[in-house]
């Protein structure tokens, strides 16, 4: 997907997702360049996801030139999908999305646009590298190792940070984004780029120390429950044949073995002691079967999902391009213009 240029010139859309983060939000905000080689303008976007504190007033005081509110608190997910909708409708050519707890280094957005300027990415994400970051556990540094390769499975790509959410992507790419789950967008979008042939590329980034403890990953277990179920979902979503034809085989053969036990004793003289075995592997032939069929049935479905993407992504696309004002009401959020003639541009 090539980058599409708004009138020959690149508009950067910094997007901050926020809940309660007036601690933090000034400094993660000053550390954000203020010109980029390739750049034309570069403007600021803070999504408050309903915060209870400060955020949006420090964001107003900073100068930050949009301010995306969200009606109540909808979860990390939705305040990166609402994010997308408001740069789009904003005008945006390249969209960044970083933390407000100051994770990521601003001085990484510039490494991180550059291949999608060069036009050899569409989605291009920050890899912390997991497998050593000093500030994680160590177990918590082998399950991230994990679940990247599991993920990489999934998807079909190469990914060595799973859940870095220090990333960009063409206008292209966040049209064709769609996302369905509430808990984190992180391992969802990244299947969906596999499926859809998208081009993803990482490049190495350093992060600054914790200031806060995570807010997405309360516990151990709830991340491995969250994630593992976001990623079947997602796969299931993508490759429906391919899961339930896997699922279907498992049991078909578990049936298969059970027939051939009992030829081998029936053979060998000893088959009336065995005629549950029968029983069982019908069961499983005939459910293993049944699985197969509704693979075909989902595989079909997923066609008509591929045709209602389509349709929305030309929605979206002809809503992004109109020329109505970006801050027309929205049932679900709000884009406040701020005044301030403080604006980061590098033109």
């Amino acid at each position: 997907m090539p980058l599409i240029r708004s009138e020959n010139t690149v508009k950067l859309i910094i997007q901050i997702p926020c809940y309660n983060e007036a601690q933090t939000l000034s400094h993660t905000l000053d550390c954000l360049p203020r010109s980029i080689p390739g750049i034309d303008a570069i403007e600021v976007m803070v999504v408050d996801d309903g915060s209870r504190d400060d955020t949006v007033e420090v964001a107003r005081a900073w100068g930050v030139q949009h301010i995306v509110r969200m009606l109540s608190h909808k979860g990390l997910a939705a305040a990166f999908k609402t994010g997308l909708e408001a740069s789009l409708r904003l005008g945006a050519d390249i969209i960044v999305n970083t933390d407000a707890d100051n994770q990521y280094k601003g001085e990484d957005i510039q490494r991180l646009v550059q291949p999608i300027l060069a036009e050899q990415a569409d989605i291009v994400i920050g890899d912390r590298g997991v497998a050593t970051l000093e500030g994680f556990s160590p177990l918590k540094r082998w399950l991230q190792a994990l679940g990247s390769h599991v993920l990489a499975r999934a998807s079909g790509l190469e990914i060595p940070d799973a859940t870095s959410g220090f990333r960009a992507m063409t206008r292209e790419a966040a049209l064709h984004t769609i996302v369905l789950s509430n808990y984190s967008y992180t391992l969802e979008t990244l299947i969906q780029a596999g499926s859809n042939r998208m081009a993803v590329a990482y490049i190495p980034v350093e992060t600054n120390p914790q200031t806060r403890p995570s807010r997405l990953m309360r516990g151990i277990s709830e991340y491995m429950v969250n994630s593992g179920v976001t990623i079947l979902r997602s796969y299931t979503l993508y490759r429906p044949l391919r899961v339930f034809t896997l699922i279907g085989g498992v049991t078909a053969l578990l049936g298969l073995i059970l027939a051939i036990r009992y030829l081998y004793f029936y053979i060998n003289g000893s088959g009336a002691g065995h005629v549950q075995s029968v029983i069982l592997a019908a069961v499983l032939l005939i459910v293993g079967f049944q699985i197969g069929l509704i693979g075909l049935v989902a595989d079909l479905i997923s066609f008509n999902r591929k045709i209602l993407e389509e349709i929305l992504y030309r929605i979206r696309k002809e809503e992004a391009g109109a020329s109505q004002s970006p801050l027309e009401a929205d049932p679900d959020f709000e884009i406040e213009e701020n005044p301030s003639i403080r604006r980061r541009s590098g033109s």
